[in-house]
């Protein structure tokens, strides 16, 4: 749980026990420290328990969460504090206009790295468009047992949530075949395939999972198609999409300016995927 979720979910708790779980607040900044993290993931259940209408079980959590910030009650800043800039997990959408008039056919690659219970993910399109974003999995990740799967068809939703996405046809590289295959089926209209194990309850924020928005939005954007492509082999969109979706992953844990060097990196990787012409994938 981030501070955010934590100020967003306070209302659903009665004001004493909300007091008593927003003195707790300053354990929510990093996912680096086990102490930490355990806090968070005392917390996040009692938001969930309060969601339910379980109070009771609400304040037990919350007790749970101050035994467990009682047993490390100084956090240090090198570790368990985030410097206050940090959009590790907000995501970041970029694009390089010299390439935006380009002409020639689009074609975007996506891509996700994981490691170490951190994943991250990313797309790059000819026409200079690209993001990055990281996530951290806890105890309560819907993700499931496929997790590289998963998280290679959220870097796919990334791509196709950008909303500066337009009606031009478009080629989405993948260089998952497990991806691939649940991509052409989700556009034959069979958007109720999901990944085993993937959770389908209720995100804390509201929203429907990931995995079925794409699905519906793979179903109706007919413009897009989607092509396998041979990862870690020199294709060059395909190459840039995996050096953004690690960025996206180290960032979670070492502080850097992640926007400036993603712009770099997608700049050089188009100058030469342009004067290449555009190989198609292999």
């Amino acid at each position: 749980m981030r501070p955010d979720q934590l100020t967003k979910a306070l209302p659903l708790l009665p004001p004493a026990l909300a007091d008593r779980a927003q003195a707790l607040r300053r354990h929510l900044s990093s996912r680096r420290c086990e102490n930490c993290r355990q806090v968070a993931d005392a917390l996040q259940l009692a938001v969930i328990a309060a969601r339910y209408d379980d109070l009771a079980a609400a304040a037990r959590l919350v007790e749970t969460a101050q035994q467990l910030a009682a047993q490390h009650p100084s956090p240090r800043p090198e570790v368990c504090a985030l410097p206050s800039t940090w959009p590790a997990t907000s995501g970041v959408r970029g694009q390089v206009t010299r390439w935006l008039h380009n002409g020639g056919p689009l074609v975007a690659a996506t891509d996700a790295s994981w490691k170490n219970r951190a994943a991250g993910i990313a797309y790059v399109a000819s026409d200079g468009r690209f993001g990055l974003r990281g996530r951290v999995a806890d105890r309560l990740d819907p993700t499931g047992p496929a997790r590289v799967l998963i998280n290679e068809l959220r870097a796919v939703e990334f791509l196709l949530s950008d909303p500066n996405l337009g009606t031009d046809p478009m080629t989405v590289l993948v260089d998952s075949t497990g991806a691939l295959s649940y991509l052409r089926l989700w556009r034959t209209g069979d958007t109720d395939s999901l990944p085993p194990g993937y959770s389908l309850r209720p995100r804390a924020r509201g929203t429907r999972p990931t995995l079925v928005r794409l699905a519906e939005r793979v179903a109706t954007l007919r413009h897009v198609s989607y092509q396998h492509v041979r990862g870690h082999t020199g294709h060059l969109l395909n190459e840039a999409a995996d050096a953004l979706s690690a960025m996206a992953r180290r960032r979670l844990r070492e502080p850097f300016d992640h926007r400036a060097r993603a712009r770099d990196l997608v700049d050089a990787f188009l100058a030469e995927w342009h004067t290449a012409g555009s190989p198609s994938p292999s």
